[in-house]
């Protein structure tokens, strides 16, 4: 079993900048890609960005440029910093990860913070 934390969410102005962050904890596992997703009212959930175990990222449209996802393998963390926040941000920001664990590929997902952003 893996458990993934988030922290970093609340409210921002539009313009300024937040920084999530997402650890994973458990026993046995490597984690092939980690990556947040968001959920805003009314909404579907979509991909935000991705980070795989070699490096590679990808964003959605809609944050290239303002966004950027990092990780540190040592603490099995990933991190988003946002910035240039707009008010379209405002969702609940979940992480997941895609871990090997017992010879198979499995996902686990955080329990999502909140992010608002006021105009």
């Amino acid at each position: 079993q893996v458990q993934l934390v988030e922290s970093g969410g609340g409210l921002v102005q539009a313009g300024g900048s937040l920084r999530l962050s997402c650890a994973a904890s458990g026993r046995g596992f490597s984690i092939n890609a980690m990556s947040w997703y968001r959920q805003a009212p009314g909404k579907q959930r979509e991909l935000v960005a991705l980070v795989t175990s070699s490096g590679r990222t990808n964003y959605a449209d809609s944050v290239k440029g303002r966004f950027t996802i990092s990780g540190d393998s040592a603490k099995n963390t990933v991190y988003l910093e946002m910035n240039s926040l707009k008010p379209e941000d405002t969702a609940v920001y979940s992480c997941n990860a895609r871990v090997l664990t017992v010879g198979s590929e499995r996902s686990y997902w955080g329990q999502g913070t909140q992010v608002t952003v006021s105009s």
